[in-house]
């Protein structure tokens, strides 16, 4: 039974169109992926987009003179409720379903939005989102990467990095200063880029699991149409505000898939399975774990119920992103008292161990994607609690004369 069934508020209609989707999973869902290649689990991805959206289980939100459905967020918790039964291949389509292309929909022009939302939907186009730079993660507005006004077209040079997807990417959300003259929030433009235009450059970052999750990606005088301008020129910041708003909830709100090692259910087996759920102890951490596992999904069920009535989440999307990552890290500290030394080295061909640790080296980088764990808290500080904001000794002084990230203030040695 999911949360949202355990509300005891669900409709008749919600109850017959969770019951249509469980059957369309059934006989659509695709088998385990998490073993197949790179080229293959992309093909496999693709495909299971298609179907989605032939089924008209796709952009299920979204309006439907853009390609989605025009439902409303009942039914996308319906979805997140019976998809966490299956290992489906969403991944490559994680940043466009759940950031870019809420964007588009909501800043797009006409044009744009009848360009790529459709083949977004359809899984034919994969699309990034091109903020963090080595000089600029959290201080997104600190970023350097130029982007310079040549007739009909616009000319960017600089660097992004810890981008997700970009190694498959059609199509990216690229934030770029266009005039350093104004404060650091008031000189970007957001653009949508082709990744596969002359002068982008990809380079896969692995990480501690031995995974390339993350890309760097260079920009050399990479040309890009006028139209193309994602929002206002100048109101870049803006833009990104309204794409970190959607990246906060989806990332906070994702339903985890029920076979993750480190949800409770999975946890709780594994004691069963080692005997150390008779240690009182870790039976306490366990019960924890499943209290704050459990008020993280209602939180999710009201912010969606909230949406589905009209009220945006706003500042609210930081708590779930937060709740989200602190709950990771609890995980991991149950995994490991449970697992013991089999957290961290295991007999070849044991694949529920491998998981695990996989997930275990996987999880801290939640508190990091999508805004630090720090910058969630200020958020929530200044506009949810009302507490005096921080210093910004920086807000009003053109970018060209400030210090930030590895660049120097012009005349500085």
């Amino acid at each position: 039974m999911t949360a949202v069934e355990e509300t005891g508020n669900e409709s008749a209609v919600l109850q017959e169109y969770r019951r249509a989707l469980r059957t369309w999973l059934e006989k659509h869902a695709p088998g385990p992926v998490a073993g197949l290649s790179g080229e293959e689990y992309l093909r496999t991805a693709r495909e299971f987009q298609a179907a989605l959206h032939d089924a008209g289980y796709a952009g299920i939100t979204w309006p439907r003179e853009m390609g989605g459905q025009g439902l409303g967020q009942a039914e996308q918790q319906v979805f997140a409720d019976e998809a966490a039964a299956y290992d489906l291949p969403l991944y490559p389509f994680m940043i466009g379903m759940g950031m870019c292309g809420p964007t588009v929909v909501d800043l797009g022009t006409a044009e744009q939005q009848r360009r790529y939302l459709p083949p977004l939907l359809r899984g034919e186009e994969i699309w990034c989102q091109l903020f963090s730079e080595p000089g600029a993660g959290s201080d997104v507005a600190s970023l350097q990467t130029r982007a310079v006004r040549d007739g009909d077209r616009w000319v960017v040079n600089g660097q992004k990095v810890w981008t997700t997807n970009a190694q498959f990417a059609d199509f990216g959300a690229l934030l770029a200063r266009t005039d350093p003259d104004r404060p650091k929030h008031a000189g970007l433009t957001m653009f949508v880029v082709d990744m596969h235009a002359p002068g982008v450059t990809v380079r896969p970052l692995k990480d501690m699991s031995g995974r390339a999750p993350f890309n760097e990606v260079y920009f050399d005088d990479v040309e890009i149409p006028a139209q193309d301008v994602l929002g206002e020129i100048g109101g870049g910041w803006a833009a990104a505000v309204t794409m970190l708003g959607h990246e906060r909830v989806s990332i906070g709100g994702r339903q985890r898939a029920r076979s993750n090692p480190l949800e409770f259910a999975s946890l709780a087996e594994l004691a069963r399975r080692t005997g150390a759920g008779r240690d009182p102890v870790r039976r306490d951490r366990l019960a924890e774990l499943y209290a704050h596992e459990r008020a993280l999904e209602l939180l999710n069920v009201r912010m969606r119920q909230e949406a589905a009535a009209g009220r945006s989440p706003g500042a609210r999307g930081s708590v779930a992103k937060l709740a989200g990552a602190l709950q990771a890290r609890r995980a991991i500290e149950v995994a490991g008292e449970i697992a013991g030394a089999d957290a961290v080295a295991w007999d070849p061909g044991d694949e529920r161990a491998a998981e695990l640790a996989l997930a275990i080296n996987s999880a801290p980088a939640s508190s990091i994607a999508g805004g630090t764990n720090e910058i969630q808290r200020s958020i929530i500080g200044e506009r949810i609690l009302g507490l005096p904001k921080e210093p910004q000794v920086d807000r009003d002084v053109p970018f060209r004369d400030l210090a930030v990230g590895t660049r120097r203030r012009e005349g500085d040695r």
